[in-house]
This record gives structure tokens, C-alpha cells and sequence, in this order.
């Protein structure tokens, strides 16, 4: 049994040894970030800009931070509010549009810039359910315009139901797709046949679990077929105890994962294989990424500083891929 096991640590360790790694560089720090800890939501528009919610501590405000950081919109009606998530699209007439999830409040927000100017002023509520865990993340198949939402419950001991996964159609539509253990990371495939969800298990107040499913997809009913297990962070790299938090895919769909706690980035293919690590500079509990700047070629990841928990930090790696969301959005 145990020359069996160390065989199998071995056969890991041999293996991650062979997975590059790349490091990331500091781009808003503690000394000039205007984000505060809660700092998540990691998004881009069609012109590259980068933006995340917590703009100056507030749960109610989003905020650009590249190429500057400014005020992208805040919900002054509301108080109670709490953006925790952020996607932008285009629309059949190519309005930008973004979207917030709130988590208090348990609704998708939609804004409109018909002027062109990312000049989101106006709100209006797309879906809301008092059914919705929160919403935590959101994805969007961009040819429907239908948004996937996840939610979580953190509990001591996880069970099912502590997850749940939802869709919104273009028209306000929400429609239950499941109920998990904690779910948090989503995204939809470049080519919109494959839909992943993070889900967790925690057992003691500990996390024992982290794996990330895909299902095959049909985007424009909002449908859900074939689950299966794309990957197990148990088996790929003895890092199940890391929680997924946010998934973005490149335009040839490898998902870049944040890993919670690990102070790292992993990009896996659409079948599951670990490519690659992308270390961090300021941040160990990342919370979410996003593929920005002129050519959405950088890596922005976000979390709350290490060096001051109270602060929203962001770092970037600059790379030879291009995030899809902004691709999507040129066409």
C-alpha cells in the first residue's frame, strides 16, 4: 500500500515538474490601488478596458483600472447592492452592454452605452429570483445573449444545494439548470458548446474538494446535457484544498483558473490537461481574471493585497493569447 502510494506521488510530482510556470507582475498595488479587499468581478469591454468591482471599497461600485482607474458605475438607488460579478457584450445591434450580478439583492443588472462612450448610467434589472443563491459569477453566450449564473452557500459541511446554477435569457427569462455542493467559477467555450462550473466540498470547515465540470450546451435554449468531470484538482496537482474562484477561456478555450490561496493562475486545455502556471506578484487569494489592454492579449488577475488584506490588488501577464470575451466582442 505504501510503495503504492509513494509510486503515485512520485508519478505526480514527475509530472508537475514538467509544467512551466510564468510570473506575473504587479499592476495596481496596496500604495495606488483604488479597489478595496473585496475586489472580484474581473471584466473587459470591446475597446480593452479592464474594470472590477469594490471601486474605493464600495460593494455598490464598479470601476475601470486600465487604462485608468475611474468610476464605471455606481447603483445610487439601491444601498443594500453588492456586485460580486461583472461580464460586457454586444448586442444584434451592437450596443455594449454590461452586466452585474448581485449577490444581496439575488438579481442580474444590465446596463447600455447606446452613445458608444462606456458611459453606463442607466440600469435596468434583466432577471431577479429570491430562488438565486446569489449570484457569485456570471457567463454569456454571446449569440443568444443569455447569461449563466452560479451561487454558493458557504457552510461548515457542504451538501447539495449549498450550489446552484441558473440561466437568464435575453428577455429576463431565469430558468434552475441544477443544484450542486458550493459552486463559484463559470464560463461558457469559445465555439458555445460546452458550459464549465466550478464546485467545491468542504468537510469540517475544511475543503477537501475542488473540480471543475463541463457540460455539452445548447446556447440557445440554455439547455444542459452530459455532465462530466473536466477536472479534478485532487488528481491534477494535490491542490483540491484551493478553491476555484473565477474562469476565463482564451480564443482557443483553455481556461485559465484562478487558484484561490496558491497565489496562482492554471491554464488547462478543453480536455482537462494542466499547460501551464502563471504565478502571482501581490496576490495569494486571488478571486477572479480577465483577458484585457488594446490587443486582449494581458492577464489581469485580482484578490485582496498580501502585504494589506485591505486593499484590492491587481497583477498582469502579458501573453500570446487573446481572451475570447474581448475577440467575441469585436465582431
Amino acid at each position: 500500500m505504501h510503495l503504492l502510494l509513494l509510486a503515485s506521488l512520485s508519478s505526480l510530482a514527475l509530472a508537475l515538474a514538467t509544467v512551466p510556470t510564468y510570473h506575473a507582475q504587479p499592476f495596481l498595488d496596496a500604495s495606488n490601488t483604488a479597489f478595496g479587499s473585496l475586489i472580484e468581478g474581473a471584466a473587459v469591454d470591446r475597446h480593452g478596458n479592464f474594470y472590477a468591482v469594490n471601486y474605493n471599497g464600495s460593494k455598490a461600485a464598479v470601476g475601470q483600472a486600465y487604462p485608468c482607474q475611474s468610476l464605471l458605475f455606481a447603483d445610487l438607488h439601491r444601498s443594500s447592492s453588492w456586485f460580486n460579478a461583472v461580464r460586457f457584450s454586444v448586442d444584434k445591434h451592437g450596443v455594449q452592454e454590461a452586466y452585474l450580478g448581485d449577490v444581496a439583492n439575488h438579481r442580474v443588472v444590465r446596463l447600455r452605452d447606446p452613445g458608444g462612450k462606456a458611459q453606463f448610467m442607466h440600469s435596468e434589472v434583466l432577471c431577479q429570483s429570491p430562488d438565486f443563491l446569489q449570484p457569485n459569477d456570471l457567463a454569456i453566450a454571446h449569440s443568444t445573449g443569455r447569461v449563466f449564473l452560479s451561487g454558493m452557500r458557504f457552510t461548515a459541511d457542504s451538501v447539495v444545494g449549498d450550489g446552484d446554477l441558473w440561466t437568464c435569457d435575453s428577455a429576463g427569462t431565469a430558468t434552475k439548470l441544477g443544484s450542486f455542493y458550493r459552486t463559484n467559477g463559470i464560463e461558457v467555450s469559445p465555439d458555445e458548446k460546452t458550459l464549465y462550473l466550478s464546485e467545491a466540498i468542504n468537510k469540517n470547515d475544511s475543503v477537501v474538494s475542488n473540480v471543475i465540470h463541463a457540460f455539452d450546451l445548447d446556447a440557445k435554449k440554455g439547455s444542459i446535457s452530459n455532465a462530466r468531470v473536466l477536472v479534478d484538482f485532487a488528481k491534477l496537482d494535490d491542490s483540491a484544498a484551493n478553491d476555484v474562484d473565477g474562469m476565463r477561456t482564451d480564443s482557443q478555450g483553455n481556461l485559465y483558473v484562478t487558484r484561490w490561496g496558491a497565489a496562482k493562475i492554471a491554464k488547462i486545455s478543453p480536455t482537462g490537461e494542466l499547460l501551464a502556471y502563471i504565478a502571482l506578484a501581490n496576490i495569494v487569494q486571488v478571486t477572479n481574471l480577465e483577458f484585457a489592454g488594446p490587443n486582449g492579449s494581458d492577464l489581469f488577475a485580482v484578490g485582496a493585497c498580501t502585504d494589506n488584506s485591505a486593499k484590492g490588488c491587481i497583477d498582469k501577464y502579458s501573453t500570446s493569447a487573446q481572451g475570447h470575451a474581448f475577440i467575441v466582442q469585436q465582431h
